[in-house]
Formats: C-alpha cells, sequence, structure tokens
C-alpha cells in the first residue's frame, strides 16, 4: 500500500479544517492501548470537540466498550481491516480529532493506522516487557516519516505501578529510536478497570481523579508535540518562500 500524504490543518472534501488522528499502537496486547485510547477521546469530547474513535483491533474491546452506552459523548467505529487508511481519512475529515485504538499481532493493520495518523504513541510498560513488541511498530513509523515529515511518535508509560523507576532498557531502546518518552504516565489504578467494565470513561467514573488528570496531561502532550512540529515545518517552508 502505498503512503497517504496528508498535513494537520489542510482543507478536506467536507471542508473542515485542523482535523487530527491520533492512534496507540503496539504489537503487544494487555499494554493499555483500549483504555488510554476510549479516556483520550473522552478527553478531547469534554472539551466540545467533535471526536470519532476507530476501534481497529477485531478483538472489538473498543466497540464492546460503547455497546455497553446509551449515547457515547463520541463516535466509535470498527474498522479492522488491513487497508483502512483511506477510509480513516475520509470520516477523520468530518471531526476534530480521530482516535484510533490499534490492534495487537496484525502488521498490515497497524501499517494502515500509521500511515493515516498525525502522532502515534506506543504505550510500553515499565517493566521494559512491551518493548521488544515496540520494534516493529517504530519501524513501521520511520517508514511512513520518510514520506509524511509531520508525523510524530512517542512512548507512553502505560501501566506504571507507583512510584516504580521506569527500566534502563526502556530509556535505552527510546534512545537508540529517536523516539521520545512521553512525560505523562498513566499509572495502573482500579478505576480504570471499574470504568471500562460499567461502559463509563474515567471523567464520569472518577471526575478531577489522579487517573483522569493523567490522561489530561498525555492528551496535552501529545497535542504540543504535533503543534510544536506544524509550527516549525510551517516556519521552513515560509522561509525557502
Amino acid at each position: 500500500m502505498g503512503l497517504l500524504k496528508r498535513g494537520f490543518g489542510e482543507n478536506h472534501e467536507s471542508g473542515n479544517v485542523g482535523f487530527m488522528i491520533i492512534s496507540f499502537l503496539n504489537q503487544k496486547g494487555g499494554v493499555g492501548k483500549t483504555t488510554l485510547s476510549v479516556n483520550s477521546a473522552a478527553a478531547f469530547a469534554a472539551q466540545g470537540h467533535k471526536v470519532l474513535l476507530i476501534d481497529a483491533d477485531k478483538q472489538g474491546s473498543a466497540s464492546t466498550w460503547a455497546s455497553l452506552r446509551p449515547e457515547p459523548a463520541f463516535q466509535v467505529v470498527s474498522m479492522a481491516r488491513e487497508n483502512m487508511a483511506k477510509e480513516a481519512l475520509r470520516l477523520a475529515a468530518d471531526f476534530t480529532y480521530t482516535i484510533i485504538d490499534g490492534p495487537p499481532h496484525a502488521e498490515q493493520i497497524a501499517r494502515s493506522c500509521v500511515i493515516a495518523s498525525d502522532f502515534v504513541a506506543l504505550p510500553i510498560e515499565p517493566s521494559g516487557l512491551s518493548t521488544w513488541a515496540s520494534d516493529l511498530t517504530v519501524r513501521q513509523v520511520r517508514e511512513a516519516q520518510a514520506f509524511k515529515d509531520t508525523l510524530k511518535c512517542g512512548f507512553v508509560v502505560s501501566r506504571k505501578i507507583g512510584n516504580t523507576v521506569i527500566g534502563r532498557d526502556i530509556r535505552a531502546m527510546a534512545a537508540e529510536a529517536g523516539i521520545p518518552i512521553l512525560d505523562a504516565e498513566i499509572e495502573q489504578r482500579v478505576a480504570f478497570a471499574e470504568s471500562m467494565t460499567m461502559g463509563k470513561t474515567i471523567f464520569e467514573w472518577g471526575p478531577g481523579s489522579a487517573a483522569a488528570r493523567g490522561i489530561e496531561r498525555l492528551t496535552r502532550e501529545i497535542l504540543s508535540h504535533v503543534e510544536e512540529n506544524l509550527h516549525s515545518s510551517a516556519e521552513a517552508k515560509a522561509a525557502h518562500g
């Protein structure tokens, strides 16, 4: 599949300007992708934005969560197909933010998620057990960046236990890959599991909680990375006439 070129902030057929696509990807399961995806979508929706959540995992965890809700604050669609990038971009053009909950063990679907994205977040566990599974996604991101220089990526420490220290192997891997570890760390909290089981977001289940604040910090940091990159790209284009 050829890489699709789209710059955040360009005009689209729908007339919407400035939509952004954020995907949560790691080839390992159980690292918190669905929890991060659902609650990041909720954080943007709570700010009054029109938000779409794409469930690209054949297990359908995000879709199952959405089925427990009579009226979600954001739209959820299932799209676990290998060639889903074009369709994801078409749908995303009608929303301010689109979040993609990526699949484990599905290389071609994950590649489509990367192609469609403006930011790829790679959830990893502080123990380092999920770092081996990140290698493939990192390679896919690097391949996409050769054609789409605005694509950004960052590791997200997920399911962290209290004040544990991030393993040295994780920092070494991030440094070697040239990909930052985001400052916002998501701790493993019972509230996340409870809210997902009950079909709630963390902002409904524990408003103002440490878990909710962690998601808010994460979404702000992701936006800052993308917007900083876009600002730099705009300045470079202006400098070259």
